[in-house]
Parts: C-alpha cells; sequence; structure tokens
C-alpha cells in the first residue's frame, strides 16, 4: 500500500493507493481536495487541463468533480422545466365529445385497415384489441 501527498490551497491530501498486481491504482480524495480543485480550476483564465496536471489528476476527473459541483446550481431549473412539462388532466364537457363511435386504423406494411365499434360496445372493443395484440 502506497501513501502519497499533495498540497493544495493549503490543505495536505492524502491519498490511498492500493497496489494489486496486475491491476490499476484506484485513488481516493477527499471532499476537501475536490473543492480545493474545483475552486482552483474555476478561476478565470486558469486552464483547467493544466490545474489537474499540476495536482497529479486526469483533467477528464476534475472536468466530472467541476460538473458534480455545479450540478445542484442547475438542478432546481431542471426542476422547473419538468414540472411545467408533466401531465395536466383536463377534463372535456361531454357535451363537447361529438365521436359516437371508436375508430381504430391499423397499419402493416401496405395494408391499412380501419375498425368502427359502437361507443356503448367500448369493453368489447377491447376485449378484441387485447386479442388481435397477442
Amino acid at each position: 500500500m502506497l501513501v502519497s501527498t499533495s498540497t493544495l490551497g493549503g490543505h495536505v491530501d492524502t491519498t490511498l493507493k492500493i497496489a494489486t498486481p496486475g491491476r490499476r491504482r484506484r485513488r481516493k480524495h477527499s471532499d476537501e481536495f475536490k473543492a480545493d480543485a474545483v475552486a482552483a480550476a474555476s478561476q478565470p483564465g486558469v486552464s483547467m487541463a493544466a490545474v489537474a496536471l499540476g495536482l497529479g489528476v486526469n483533467a477528464n476527473l476534475l472536468r466530472r468533480w467541476v460538473r458534480d459541483a455545479e450540478l445542484p446550481l442547475r438542478r432546481p431549473q431542471t426542476s422547473a422545466v419538468a414540472a411545467s412539462a408533466a401531465f395536466v388532466p383536463l377534463r372535456v364537457p361531454s357535451s363537447t365529445v361529438a365521436a359516437s363511435e371508436i375508430r381504430i386504423e391499423i397499419k402493416r406494411g401496405a395494408v391499412a385497415i380501419t375498425v368502427a365499434w359502437p361507443m356503448g360496445a367500448a369493453a368489447e372493443c377491447a376485449a378484441w384489441m387485447r386479442e388481435l395484440l397477442r
């Protein structure tokens, strides 16, 4: 087992490297280290790749930390969009429904058929559809 240390912003990050023959090493970084790395990468005019290189981490990993740090800021906007796109049931007065039959159009290749059922026989239509779709 190897233990390495690096400093960033006055914080010391002790990463644990577990060396197993034939396998890659996985390092665990503290939340403080990640926060300091994100803060350093977020400075104007600073290259994220240069910060990652200076810290000894992969640039893609640093980008993920930055994206994850920004995610809570984006979440309320996303939920507002999702709430506006949610299903809203709409009641239609029965007097405006002019359909007196159920019309079903089925297309398979070049063949198309249209089936019309009386509205009063909706249960039989549903049973027929179940049989057809088996």
